[in-house]
């Protein structure tokens, strides 16, 4: 029988909002003050992991310059002072929460950007629009690991395989699908490749309630 969707799960940075490049300004900024520069081989540690991910590998690149905490901290300041001057929603984000609120369907936010990141684009999106939102650090792990999607699944009481997560990045898809979601990537900084349960488009303004309850339908 065809698995109807139970609720879509959304990733933050680069997926909602047009937040990647504020974080890649950050870590441009705070590379700078190490003497560094960030090149394409760093992205893999920067697009969609945790804060503490990015600043454990600017540290491998610039021994005994700065701590990984003392990197961390200085990194969350920045991104969350950038995000709160310049946040904005992607294209079709807005009217894709609105369908899926009007039809019914629950959603969360799950997110390897810290609380205080999260807090500030959940006042630009709507907090109401999320049935649960998870953050770094609320899980024991975080993306790439399945942690986050784990918990927004068991507070939506959401079965995987009737769910849909939509990313934007290698680190989150991985999550996503170490949760067995069907996952739905969007790409922003880095190309994803298609795959088995994986299905790209270039926009959220190429996603409708059509695309999302086919996706699981197909599982």
């Amino acid at each position: 029988m065809p698995t109807e969707l139970q609720a879509v799960l959304f990733d933050m940075d680069g997926t909602l909002v047009d937040t990647e490049r504020l974080w890649r300004r950050a870590v441009e900024e705070e590379c700078l003050d190490l003497g560094l520069a960030l090149t394409d081989a760093d992205l893999p540690y920067v697009v969609g992991r945790a804060i503490e991910d990015t600043a454990a590998h600017l540290v491998s690149r610039a021994p005994g310059r700065t701590e990984p905490s003392r990197l961390a901290a200085a990194l969350e300041r920045r991104f969350t002072r950038l995000v709160r001057a310049e946040v904005v929603p992607l294209p079709g984000a807005e009217r894709l929460l609105a369908a899926l609120g009007a039809a019914g369907v629950p959603t969360a936010l799950v997110s390897a950007s810290p609380r205080s990141v999260v807090d500030t684009v959940l006042a630009a999106l709507g907090r109401h629009r999320f049935g649960t939102t998870v953050a770094a650090g609320e899980t024991p792990r975080t993306k790439p690991f399945p942690d986050p999607y784990l918990a927004a699944l068991t507070a939506l009481g959401a079965a995987p395989a009737a769910c849909v997560a939509i990313e934007d990045s290698l680190a989150g898809v991985a999550s996503a699908e170490a949760a067995e979601c069907t996952v739905l990537a969007v790409p922003s900084l880095i190309p994803v490749p298609t795959a088995p349960g994986r299905t790209v488009v270039d926009s959220l303004l190429d996603v409708d309630l059509v695309l999302l309850r086919g996706l699981t339908a197909g599982r």
